[in-house]
C-alpha cells in the first residue's frame, strides 16, 4: 500500500464494543492518511458509525449475531464493507428521508446516504453487507 492507504478489519459480535473498537481503529489509521482532508474523514466516519450502530442494535435476535467491518483507503477512495450474520434487513431505499427535527432516531441512512458516494445493501441467506464509498476530495 502506498504512503496514504490503509486496511482494518475487525469483527466480532454484534455488540456496542465492536462499535467503538471499529472508530478507535479508523481513528488511528487517519494518522497514517495525513492527505485526507478532515470533512472527508468526518464524513465517512459517520457513516460507518451510524451504520456499525445500526447493524449492532437491530442485530439482536435469537441466535448469536456477528459483525466484521473491512474499511480501505486505497487510490483516493474510502471503502467500507461491513458484513453482518442477521436476518436479511429490509429497506425501502427509496422512502429513506431525514425524519423531522423532533425525532429521536431514523435519521443513520439518511445521513450516510448524503454523505456517501455509494451506499448499498445487499442480503442472502448468510447475512447482510453494506457497502459504503467516499472519493475523496469529491462531494457526495
Amino acid at each position: 500500500m502506498d504512503a496514504d492507504e490503509f486496511e482494518i478489519n475487525l469483527g466480532g459480535p454484534a455488540r456496542l464494543a465492536l462499535v467503538d473498537a471499529v472508530l478507535d481503529a479508523l481513528d488511528a489509521a487517519w494518522t497514517d492518511a495525513p492527505g485526507v482532508p478532515d470533512e472527508d474523514r468526518t464524513l465517512f466516519t459517520l457513516a460507518v458509525s451510524e451504520v456499525v450502530t445500526n447493524m449492532v442494535q437491530h442485530g439482536e435476535g435469537p441466535t448469536a449475531v456477528t459483525v466484521r467491518a473491512e474499511i480501505r483507503l486505497e487510490s483516493g477512495v474510502l471503502t467500507a464493507t461491513l458484513i453482518d450474520t442477521a436476518p436479511p434487513a429490509s429497506i425501502d431505499w427509496h422512502g429513506i428521508s431525514m425524519p423531522d427535527e423532533n425525532s429521536e432516531s431514523g435519521r443513520g441512512l439518511a445521513l450516510s446516504q448524503s454523505v456517501l458516494d455509494e451506499f448499498t445493501h445487499t442480503f442472502d441467506d448468510t447475512g447482510n453487507t453494506w457497502r459504503l464509498t467516499r472519493r475523496i476530495g469529491e462531494s457526495a
